[in-house]
């Protein structure tokens, strides 16, 4: 298996363990965290998921260039399939999750591994962590999603630095710039992200979903389309004991 899982009460912790590969995204890798997550939807036992890489050195290196390789030396029509098919379905498969899934940064994230981080709902960094998108070095732009995403996210201008460059950021810019919620010592990285995941999680599971759901959703429309988007969420939670109960303690309290 190249990914590991161990259960913290509610939140599952989602490790991709391949460190003599800096972690690196193999196809095997990616088709396991793709499989896991379907299966994790449907497991009430899970709240949360914090995601991050086996060792201290990388959360992920990125998609492993072997494979990538290979399927480009195939021509383009495999290539499309086997690496953009793939990694866009896994990280489109992260942000749209219906539980929060947090990146615990724990070194560096290049390439794939950095836009595993920009689908993520949240992420916590160590302070050694660093990020990069290489891929123009390679001769191909970001094919996980990343030249979609990380402009969304910290502004066309400081993607395009990142992304036309090559050239890595550390974890206090990645924070600066809104790629990470947090920066810790590594000795705290777990620890820091399952606080927060605990923080989500005191939270009705219904509301949560509504939220992630309502962002991802609505970040991408017009504000007016984005405004419909969270109605239509809103209307879901209405009927449901998460809002009944959410009520009567805050009333409870105000009498």
């Amino acid at each position: 298996m190249s990914i590991q899982v161990h259960q913290l009460d509610s939140t599952a912790v989602v490790t991709i363990d391949r460190p003599d590969k800096l972690n690196a995204l193999d196809y095997t890798t990616i088709d396991e965290l793709s499989v896991w997550l379907d299966e994790a939807i449907i497991d009430e036992s899970i709240r949360s998921i914090v995601l991050m890489g086996a060792g201290d050195r990388a959360f992920s290196a990125g998609a492993d260039i072997m494979c990538l390789a290979q399927s480009i030396d195939a021509g383009t029509v495999p290539a499309l399939q086997d690496i953009v098919t793939r990694g866009q379905g896994l990280t489109r498969r992260i942000e749209q999750f219906p539980k929060p899934i947090i990146a615990a940064v724990n070194g560096l994230a290049y390439g794939g591994g950095c836009e595993v981080v920009e689908a993520a709902h949240l992420a916590v960094a160590v302070d050694h962590a660093t990020f990069a998108k290489p891929e123009i070095s390679l001769g191909f732009p970001p094919p996980f999603g990343g030249s979609q995403r990380l402009p969304r996210h910290i502004g066309r201008k400081r993607a395009l630095e990142m992304i036309l460059t090559g050239d890595a950021v550390d974890a206090y810019r990645a924070h600066d710039m809104g790629l990470v919620n947090r920066v810790v010592p590594a000795a705290e990285l777990l620890a820091a992200a399952s606080e927060l995941a605990v923080r989500v999680e005191r939270h009705a599971s219904t509301a949560v979903h509504a939220c992630l759901a309502a962002v991802t959703r609505g970040i991408n429309l017009s504000i007016d389309e984005g405004l419909a988007v969270e109605a239509a969420w809103f209307a879901t939670t209405v009927p449901t004991v998460g809002v009944r109960r959410g009520l009567d303690r805050f009333l409870s309290r105000a009498r």
